[in-house]
């Protein structure tokens, strides 16, 4: 139904080009507006707040990091060498023989690998003999290999021995020239074979 002042239209050009509203609508809206949003002098020190204590919390990150960082390097830091029976400290350069590509830390050797690694290398060259020619070849290739690494890895560590990676790595290599030296050894027993 439609009311008095009602009419239908059945096209756009029958509705008028302007409407007045009977009163003012811009009052209320601008007070709507202002009563929920807050003033932007707020948003904007609430905002600076937040960033303000995000700069202090990454800055407190940094220091804590730095702090475990140091924690854990001070194990790694070469300590001075003690001369047994004499009470003589030695310095960490002078610790350890300097040779060609040593490293300039001082590291402390376990004499039973000292003791085992120099009797398997007595035995070498008299084990390697009793080899076929072909697996000597190997045999000799492979711990020139290892060999050419213990030496690389030396130098590295001699410009950076507070390198973890690198101090793994000369391990591992130390420990594969033992597995070499000692598969060599038990190969060469009667019965066994490479």
């Amino acid at each position: 139904m439609t009311g008095p002042k009602e009419r239908s239209v059945k096209s756009l050009g029958a509705l008028p080009e302007a409407i007045e509203p009977r009163r003012d609508l811009w009052p209320e809206i601008e007070a709507r507006l202002k009563a929920e949003t807050p003033p932007t002098a707020t948003v904007l020190r609430s905002t600076g707040t937040r960033l303000g204590q995000l700069r202090w919390l990454a800055a407190a990150a940094m220091v804590a990091s730095v702090a475990v960082g140091v924690w854990i390097g001070r194990d790694v830091v070469p300590l001075s060498a003690q001369v047994p029976g004499s009470g003589k400290v030695i310095p960490p350069q002078a610790a350890a023989p300097q040779q060609t590509g040593a490293v300039d830390a001082a590291f402390v050797s376990d004499p039973r690998y000292a003791r085992q690694r120099a009797e398997l290398l007595q035995s070498l060259q008299a084990r390697l003999d009793a080899m076929p020619e072909q697996a000597r070849a190997k045999v000799t290739a492979s711990l020139a290999a290892i060999e050419t690494a213990k030496k690389d890895l030396e130098g590295a560590l001699g410009k950076d021995p507070s390198n973890a990676l690198l101090q793994e790595l000369l391990i591992n290599t130390y420990q594969d020239e033992m597995r070499a030296l000692t598969d060599v050894h038990e190969a060469s027993d009667p019965g066994r074979g490479i």
